[in-house]
């Protein structure tokens, strides 16, 4: 080896040498290293005895088996052989793995709830005041809300990377059969333990007379358990609802997912099954049924990392109407002793019960949307309920709804007639305006302005009114399918208002398409009378007995009675019951408003002032476009020759 060789190895050495010193790890790295790695020990070791302390509880257990009898001795043996793998399962919860479920129910004025501490939460609840449909008015059993086919957890990872579900782990608690009245409050503590002073906690506080449970979910010492470095506990929860009513479609349409983000509006995935990812925190969900829903209203808000909503409907299944299931997300922070607040609300869609609990619970009922709604909301039900109040039978609270409504709109009904009188008594003028111009629409079209603004007539006066009534008409189209007070309220032959009434059902099997296997014969009654009052309102229209509109308005005259045959006849009785007392008191409103308060002489005699009368020759705009137009038009013609 060279002089020059030795030099170059030498410089490169030192080089070598330099850079490591200079980019090796400062005081201040090395023991924030050190600092890692004993933060680490430290963990392996709580997790190490943790783990050593449920297998000597476990073994313990299986200890006291063995010296029963020797048959059973066999058994704990080999419960013992799979110990090993039950604690690298369930890590920190392998005790909770092992043992026999128990259940208990906790009573109060208004449900029965069976609790089980596996999964500690309600694996059913009962309604004690509603009960499920049973043919021949008879009374059917209580109302199940929802049962052990639902379910509810929690899942999250262990800091040893055990995926943890809640529902296959067994709780503790000191809880019994127990019996809550009125605004007495029971507590109900359930506890997953997952070591000496670690655990999950439940804790639900009842009362005797409220639908509403307080809900808490308490983390203690779960820090060293539970890996939170993702922020987050995942809970799932699904609903099996139940098919309670006489029913099965209407059901599937109203049941659905509600939900309402965190200061945003109501709203909902639809009757179509739907999978829906949350786009924002989330403030509550409701899993709602036809005339019943269990809702999860948090405190603060869940999360919306990996939450989602899904429904899913099994056509085959004649028990269950739908799967509603929501996953949702609880942000944790990593706290020694960590509380997320929750409420459930397991109870009937009743619109002032859900207004009472606040959060806008009341807009899971679809009282239709816009002005609609606010027709029910603050015309309706508050009507609706004050005539409750009196005790009577359904079908009369309806009936003298419908006269209390049609009272109201007497004064537009009178607006809609008087128009009509008036069209009828130009009727004469018009047809010769039609005859004299029969091949010049345009100048028909002028003419008949010219007339109308002579007289003082405007065409579109009736159909304002018309416009007026037609929030009604759409609010009770809603209200009466959407109101649980309904639900099992017989009248007449219809046992229960909230559905189809029956006066025949057709042999197993047998259904016409889009009518249904039975005839409801409120419907037909109903048809009837929008026949009745069609044609009546025909024969005294001033223009629609000739012309184009005369034969269109004769085919929806009968085509009318018979689409509302097929539309209504698996609704809601009620609904059709309103409708046909709606029609027959206009019938009557028509009859009396034409005898009594309109005299068409007199009414002539004032349009023939107003022609006289001298009148402001200003055109409007529509009649100088009209003009404007057919001198264009003249002028093509013209142009043609």
């Amino acid at each position: 080896m060279d002089k020059n060789t030795l030099v170059g190895l030498l410089l490169i050495g030192a080089i070598v040498i330099g850079f490591s010193i200079l980019n090796g790890p400062s005081d201040a790295d090395l023991a924030e290293s050190k600092r890692l790695r004993d933060s680490i020990e430290q963990v392996e070791a709580v997790q190490q005895e943790v783990i050593e302390e449920q297998a000597q509880k476990m073994e313990s257990t299986f200890n006291e088996v063995v010296d029963t009898s020797g048959k059973v001795a066999q058994v704990a043996i080999s419960d013992s052989a799979s110990l090993q793998q039950q604690v690298q399962f369930y890590g920190a919860f392998a005790q909770a793995s092992v043992g026999k479920a128990k259940e208990f129910e906790v009573e109060t004025d208004l449900m029965r709830l069976t609790f089980s501490t596996k999964g500690g939460g309600i694996k059913k609840a009962v309604l004690k005041k509603y009960y499920r449909y049973a043919e021949d008015g008879e009374q059917g059993e209580e109302l199940t809300l929802f049962d052990s086919t639902s379910s509810f957890n929690l899942n999250f990872f262990t800091r040893d990377s055990k995926d943890i579900t809640t529902d296959e782990l067994l709780f503790t608690t000191e809880s019994t059969d127990v019996m809550v009245n009125g605004d007495n409050e029971k507590v109900i503590s359930f506890k997953l333990n997952a070591g000496s002073d670690r655990y999950i906690e439940y804790i639900y506080k009842i009362k005797g007379n409220d639908y509403m449970i307080d809900f808490d979910v308490n983390l203690v010492e779960m820090d060293q358990v539970m890996d939170m470095r993702s922020g987050e506990v995942y809970v799932n929860w699904m609903v099996n609802a139940p098919n309670q009513e006489k029913s099965l479609k209407p059901q599937r349409d109203a049941t659905t997912i509600f939900y309402k983000y965190k200061n945003e509006d109501v709203d909902d995935l639809g009757i179509s099954d739907e999978r829906e990812e949350l786009e924002a925190s989330m403030k509550w969900v409701s899993l709602k049924q036809q005339f019943f829903n269990t809702t999860l209203i948090a405190d603060e808000y869940f999360d919306k990392s990996k939450g989602y909503m899904e429904t899913v409907t099994d056509e085959g299944d004649t028990e269950y109407v739908k799967k509603l299931t929501a996953g949702l997300t609880m942000p944790v922070s990593g706290s020694k002793i960590e509380k997320f607040g929750m409420s459930m609300y397991l109870g009937p869609n009743k619109y002032d019960i859900l207004k009472d609990h606040g959060n806008e619970l009341q807009d899971i009922i679809n009282l239709g949307w816009g002005i609609f709604g606010w027709v029910n909301q603050f015309a309706v039900i508050p009507v609706f309920h004050f005539l409750e109040d009196f005790d009577w039978n359904y079908g009369i609270i309806i009936l003298i709804l419908t006269v209390l409504l049609k009272l109201v709109l007497m004064p537009i009904t009178y607006k809609t007639y008087l128009s009509g009188a008036k069209m009828r008594v130009l009727k004469p003028e018009i047809s010769e305006i039609n005859d004299k111009f029969k091949d010049d629409a345009m100048k028909k079209q002028q003419a008949t302005m010219t007339l109308y603004r002579q007289t003082g007539v405007n065409p579109l006066s009736g159909c304002i009114p018309l416009l007026i009534q037609m929030p009604i008409l759409f609010a009770m189209f809603r209200f009466f399918p959407a109101s649980i007070e309904l639900r099992q309220e017989s009248f007449l032959w219809a046992d229960d208002l909230s559905t189809y009434d029956s006066i025949y059902s057709f042999p197993a099997g047998f259904e016409i398409p889009w009518y249904g296997d039975h005839v409801s014969l409120f419907t037909i009654l109903m048809a009837i009378s929008i026949a009745f009052y069609t044609k009546m309102n025909s024969q005294m229209s001033g223009t629609m007995t000739e012309g184009p509109m005369a034969a269109q308005m004769k085919i929806m005259m009968y085509l009318m009675p018979v689409m509302m045959l097929f539309f209504f006849n698996n609704y809601s009785s009620g609904l059709s019951y309103y409708y046909l007392l709606a029609n027959v008191i206009s019938i009557g409103q028509t009859i009396l408003i034409r005898k009594v308060f309109i005299n068409e002489d007199s009414i002539r005699a004032k349009i023939e002032v107003n022609k006289k009368k001298p009148k402001n020759q200003k055109k409007s705009g529509f009649q100088k476009r009209l003009e404007d137009m057919s001198r264009q038009q003249q002028a093509k013609l013209k142009n043609k020759k």
